[in-house]
């Protein structure tokens, strides 16, 4: 009897250990991972995502990347449902970047609500692991971010990494709603998001009702060359109460 129990002791000391260094595991580097999605309180309403023509035809694979997502026209984002009262708050808001000298374009481009891919339409930042970021004015409720980088080549952007802070330097209360860093070269952390070949569909990513004032979005280049390109990036929310 004494053998039984010593046994089962044993045991549950042994799940308790292991569940412990399951949760030591699932801590994440370079920012918190967002929260699980939460429906939203309140009425909803649909947003209609407004999208450039294309600038490519087809979906031709750029180049090898192990993370890289096979192309699906059914899973394209083409409408949002968020809270009522939910608008495009990066619109017409000043726009930081590593690079203060874009090499083409303009940081206002980012937020100028056009996300065409033609000349004209895009900023280019220099080569290497690069940064835009925005601020929103104030505190807000982050529902869904909309991002376009360069769409006129059929090429994937390495080392996607979007934050929200509200922290202009992004030290301190940083949320990781998407990483693709597959083999953590950006030193960010590993993440399991994948990368994809860039469209005039852009991609939308779940702010899960994060508050923050700022948004930065990193990248490493692209499966074209060392250049990191913004066409547009529209963050829907709601102001903070």
């Amino acid at each position: 009897m004494k053998n039984t129990i010593h046994t089962l002791a044993g045991l549950a000391l042994a799940i308790t250990l292991a569940s412990c260094g399951k949760t030591e595991e699932k801590k994440a580097e370079g920012g918190a991972a967002a929260p699980a999605a939460a429906a939203p309180a309140g009425d909803l309403e649909e947003i209609k995502l407004e999208f450039p023509k294309p600038m490519f035809i087809g979906t031709p694979v750029p180049a090898e990347l192990p993370n890289l997502e096979k192309a699906d026209p059914s899973k394209v984002v083409k409408s949002i449902m968020v809270p009522k009262g939910t608008t495009n708050l990066a619109k017409g808001k000043t726009v930081t970047s590593s690079d203060s000298a874009p090499i083409i374009g303009e940081l206002s481009l980012v937020t100028d609500g056009d996300a065409d891919g033609a000349d004209g339409s895009f900023v280019e930042l220099m080569p290497g692991k690069q940064w835009v970021q925005i601020d929103l004015g104030s505190e807000s409720n982050i529902y869904k971010i909309a991002m376009w980088h360069y769409h006129k080549q059929a090429q994937a952007y390495i080392d996607v990494v979007v934050q929200v802070s509200n922290d202009p330097e992004f030290k301190t209360g940083v949320t990781t709603l998407w990483n693709s860093d597959h083999d953590e070269s950006s030193e960010m952390g590993k993440g399991g998001d994948p990368a994809y070949v860039e469209t005039n569909h852009g991609r939308v990513i779940d702010g899960k009702g994060t508050k923050a004032r700022y948004v930065r979005l990193w990248s490493n280049g692209n499966t074209s060359n060392d250049m990191n390109h913004y066409c547009e990036v529209q963050v829907y929310g709601t102001p903070a109460k």
